[in-house]
């Protein structure tokens, strides 16, 4: 009966070659995988700052329906966080965003009101943080997503 029992306990482990065939494996996982998540970190920072951008730009919309105008440039998005305090003061005031959002590269977002493309433009300049550019240096703008 004990041999029975040390058979058992010898069969329970893994042997060399299966741990190997599960190496490999792995190993060609990462290869195909890997350089496909290399580009998306980019990817996801323009998803997110279009998010952001469609987000404070709802808040706006709110902003306007509340007070009967857009902040002013120079009052900017920080009216949709804290009350201005220059002119024209807000009607009915309501704080519509919990903080004023920074674009994904860690710069702030840019407003301007009236704007050139619209009734206000809101925007970012991408990684780069100058106007123009293309893919992850692009400016992402209110006026040039699609959605």
């Amino acid at each position: 009966m004990k041999q029975s029992n040390l058979k058992k306990q010898a069969q329970r482990g893994f042997t060399l070659i299966e741990l190997m065939v599960v190496v490999v494996i792995l190993a060609v996982l990462a290869v195909v995988v890997v350089p496909n998540l290399m580009d998306r970190p980019d990817e996801a920072r323009i998803v997110k700052a279009k998010q952001d951008i469609n987000a404070i730009g709802s808040a706006l919309q709110l902003y306007k329906l509340d007070n009967y105008n857009y902040p002013t440039t120079d009052q900017g998005i920080e009216a949709l966080v804290t009350r201005p305090t220059d002119g024209p003061e807000p009607k009915n005031w309501k704080k519509l965003l919990d903080s004023v959002p920074q674009d994904p590269w860690g710069n702030p977002y840019l407003y301007l009101m009236p704007g050139t493309h619209g009734e206000f433009d809101l925007f970012t300049y991408g990684a780069d943080g100058e106007e123009g550019g293309e893919g992850v240096n692009a400016t992402i703008g209110n006026w040039n997503m699609k959605q």
